[in-house]
């Protein structure tokens, strides 16, 4: 399982803060702690409210973050003039998190990520909102991959999110975002990767960390490929690595926790 960091996100109030004090130290102390804990690539946001000078703020929060790693980062800002900055500062792999199935969106990102090399988080979701059933989500995945080809970015780049809901307003949504996982795989030679943004599925529950572990497993056991998640929950991420070894996407080892 890829696991990319949702730690590094102004929306938190330690990387908020150093964000707006410039305080290079304290983010990249976060880093490496992602690193340490797991972290296969990282999520870069730099939080709601920063108006005209997100693109500035973006920039240097990449290059910051480069300074200490060479991980893949993924881009997240809903502004184009914030993601087109954090992509121009990149010298990282990088992924672009997200277009949805919008029009407007696709024909602005799609062509993004073909210049600038980069992989793409392709959210099944349009003007109408999120679909709610298996299939019409696997409708619209199969349009933005038909999309996102004529725009110049290859299967291998798109990354599918079926977009967990939380549990606590959506119980019938957990199945059918396993169900969409399943489907997405029918849809090309090699299956398309997919990804979820985990914590999503735990949001206004009790006992978050057993509920993101368990569907993490779940949706390990579906075919996903990558989560956004925090690798500081250990137990999440112990979970994961058993996922890999049950399904034969690792080898199997007696320390296999620790490697």
């Amino acid at each position: 399982m890829f696991i990319v960091s949702e730690r590094i996100n102004g929306l938190f109030r330690s990387i908020g803060g150093a964000i707006d004090s410039r305080d290079a130290s304290a983010i990249q102390k976060a880093v490496l702690r992602q690193m340490e804990c797991g972290a296969d690539a990282l999520d870069i946001n730099i939080g709601p409210g920063r108006g005209s000078d997100g693109p500035e703020t973006m920039q240097w929060l990449v290059r910051t973050v480069q300074e200490v790693t060479d991980l893949p980062l993924c881009i997240d800002s809903p502004g184009l003039r914030t993601m087109q900055a954090g992509l121009e500062a990149c010298d990282n792999p990088v992924i672009i998190n997200s277009t949805t199935a919008e029009a407007a969106k696709m024909g602005a990102l799609f062509p993004l990520a073909a210049d600038h090399d980069a992989d793409i988080i392709c959210l099944t979701m349009d003007e109408k909102g999120i679909p709610n059933d298996a299939d019409s989500r696997a409708e619209m995945a199969m349009l933005m991959m038909t999309t996102a080809m004529d725009l110049g970015v290859s299967p291998e780049r798109v990354l599918l999110d079926p977009l967990v809901l939380p549990v606590s307003a959506a119980q019938d949504q957990g199945r059918k975002v396993i169900e969409a996982v399943k489907m997405f795989q029918a849809m090309n030679d090699p299956s398309p990767r997919t990804i979820v943004g985990l914590s999503n599925v735990s949001n206004g529950a009790n006992d978050r960390s057993l509920l993101n572990r368990t569907y993490l497993a779940m949706l390990a056991g579906a075919g996903l490929t990558a989560a956004i998640a925090d690798p500081e929950d250990r137990a999440l991420m112990e979970a994961a690595k058993t996922a890999d070894v049950l399904l034969g996407s690792s080898l199997y080892c007696a320390d296999y926790l620790r490697e």
